[in-house]
């Protein structure tokens, strides 16, 4: 085997906003990739809308940089465990992994996540700590937890034996020794990955070989497939063989060929192994599938990724409003692109209900799913989304679900009614440290549908302090009945807009989520009840005029400000049979059943009346 000493091939990878995507940036800055003067967002790298908004990556993406005479690839990955596909595509492009732990929040269950994948696949790990100018900043500490991690994961010898780099990612200083002597650069950072990443590897007497990790597209010219090379080389123009998934092999012509430079693709005319290229003139390629050698095609193994854990229901809108504000309204339409999001995204899968113009999608978390139905939004599509559900599995004869490990940071005073919470959510506590700083860290072992609905009930209840991470641990057998939502819903019983005296005569009934003006339907559910049933109200009542003056004229209503729901609070927030209608400018909830006649039915035949 020979090395290729002038590449260096690297995946960032840690827990959601431990600062990966502002170290990016800063290498980008101290490699020369910009001008001077040239005026640059934060976060360059997290080009998506969604992302931006956000403020956490959603697709790995990946950039290079030039440090001397050697090019270092980067691959910046989610920090989410939903979007786990994306890491695990990810790794298999690279050589090692810079992994990033807050100086003071330490390792999380997603750092557990990206680093067992990381493990997984015999890569050597570079461990970098930043945010160290943070006042609450515990470095010992946290590099105790890490060298813990390692061990809990199975580490080996000698992928335990890791440099450490301490860093302040958004200043863009760096230093070996400890955080009392950073650098006012990162060139201690990029001297430790041109030392310790190793070289790409290659047989020069082996037929090319590329796997397909990654996906794009060009309005000019078509599908491009992201591939990094293991042996020979790929040139401009030349036919080569595309293994396909299906184990045929096609002879095409490969009509552009880029690598990365920066934040631009350049066109060139040859690359050589261990060089991340994407590659033009295969319409149907898909992930996981080989480019090889024209006489000796030998196809490598396909990407296998983990199975999801959450499903719902997607559909399109069926209600009385459906068709005012999108533009993509047909079963067809919806079909056809969730066909299209498959074929970029390994960790979703789709399959058919009995309905014929709904289809159940299977992630990895909710997240990742209402990303997903965001998307779509903004593209047009007017949807009905049902609640999420776990996705179980059936092991020797007997059900078992998936099962999260959540960690949860609060202040001392709210550990209590935290620690209740999940209790009633059959969570099992695994562990729970005082830092002595006022907060108190807890992980428990909780299954993944008591989790559905738990953020917004635990941000009430920690007044908007608490931090909550979780990530997927494994499968357990059923754990039996799981308390939902305890309150019942306000449905409105008929068509028309909300009025303001009607709302001033129902508020005191329940928290309501529309305002005076909104147009409503019946079984459109508007608000919490108090209760725990369901009840059906007039939100459209108008006061009645009369030419006699009432003693109350001149009152001022007085209202309740409506709670607004968010699109992922209101699929934590709906019962099993209710679902979320969204357009492009509104997100309503209702009941999957609009008839009130045929949900007391349905009801009474539940309870076996």
């Amino acid at each position: 085997m020979e090395r290729r000493d002038s590449i260096r091939n690297i995946a960032i990878v840690a827990h959601v906003d431990h600062g990966k995507t502002t170290l990016v940036d800063a290498m980008l800055w101290q490699s020369g990739a910009f001008r001077v003067n040239q005026d640059v967002g934060e976060r360059v790298m997290d080009s998506n809308d969604l992302e931006r908004e956000k403020g956490i990556t959603i697709l790995a993406k990946n950039t290079a940089v030039r440090y001397g005479d050697i090019k270092i690839n980067i691959i910046d990955t989610p920090g989410h465990a939903d979007f786990g596909g994306e890491v695990e595509r990810g790794l298999t492009m690279v050589d090692a992994v810079v992994l990033l732990v807050d100086a003071s929040e330490g390792p999380l269950p997603q750092t557990r996540f990206v680093l067992r994948k990381a493990l997984e696949a015999e890569l050597p790990v570079i461990l970098v700590i930043n945010k160290v100018d943070r006042p609450d900043a515990r470095i010992a500490e946290v590099l105790d937890e890490t060298y813990a991690l390692f061990l809990d994961l199975d580490a080996t010898e000698k992928q335990i034996d890791f440099p450490i780099v301490y860093t302040n990612a958004r200043a863009g200083h760096a230093s070996n020794e400890g955080p009392d002597s950073l650098t006012e650069s990162l060139v201690p950072l990029f001297d430790t990955i041109i030392k310790h990443v190793p070289a790409p590897e290659h047989d020069p007497a082996h037929p090319l070989q590329a796997l397909v990790t990654n996906l794009d597209a060009s309005p000019y010219l078509g599908r491009l497939a992201l591939c990094r090379i293991r042996h020979g080389h790929l040139k401009k123009g030349e036919t080569v063989a595309w293994c396909r998934a299906d184990g045929t092999i096609e002879h095409v012509k490969l009509t552009e060929l880029f690598v990365a430079e920066e934040l631009e693709r350049v066109p060139t005319d040859e690359a050589g192994p261990g060089d991340i290229v994407a590659i033009a003139g295969i319409p149907e390629v898909t992930i996981g599938e080989t480019i090889a050698d024209l006489a000796d095609a030998r196809a490598l193994p396909v990407l296998a990724v983990d199975e999801p854990s959450l499903s719902m229901t997607i559909g399109i809108n069926t209600s009385p409003l459906a068709g005012q504000s999108g533009t993509k309204l047909t079963a067809t339409m919806l079909k056809n692109r969730l066909d299209q999001e498959l074929v970029g995204n390994v960790s979703l899968r789709v399959t058919p209900t009995e309905r014929p113009d709904a289809w159940e999608v299977q992630g990895r978390g909710e997240l990742q799913l209402a990303v997903l139905v965001e998307m779509m939004r903004r593209e047009g599509f007017e949807l009905t989304v049902g609640k999420p559900q776990v996705v179980t599995r059936m092991v020797d004869g007997k059900r078992h679900e998936p099962m999260e490990r959540l960690a949860i940071d609060v202040p001392e005073e709210y550990a209590g009614v935290v620690i209740q919470l999940l209790g009633i959510r059959k969570g099992r506590m695994e562990q729970m440290v005082n830092h002595g700083t006022g907060w108190v860290r807890i992980e428990e072992i909780v299954p993944a549908r008591g989790l559905i609905g738990f953020r917004t009930e635990f941000l009430t209840e920690t007044r908007g302090t608490g931090q909550l991470h979780h990530v997927l641990e494994g499968f357990e057998p059923w754990h039996g009945e799981i308390r939902s939502r305890g309150n019942g819903s306000l449905i409105a019983d008929r068509q028309g807009p909300v009025t303001a005296h009607a709302l001033f005569t129902l508020q005191e009934r329940g928290e309501m989520f529309v305002e005076p003006g909104v147009m409503v339907y019946g079984g459109m559910v508007i608000g919490i009840n108090a209760r725990s049933e369901d009840m059906d109200i007039n939100p459209t009542r108008e006061k009645k005029l009369t030419n006699m003056r009432a003693s109350s004229a001149d009152e001022l209503v007085r209202l309740t400000p409506a709670r607004r729901l968010s699109l992922e609070q209101s699929l934590e927030f709906i019962a099993e049979d209710e679902c979320v209608e969204v357009t492009p400018d509104a997100v309503r909830l209702r009941k999957v059943q609009l008839d009130p006649n045929k949900r007391r039915q349905a009801d009474k035949a539940r309870k076996g009346l």
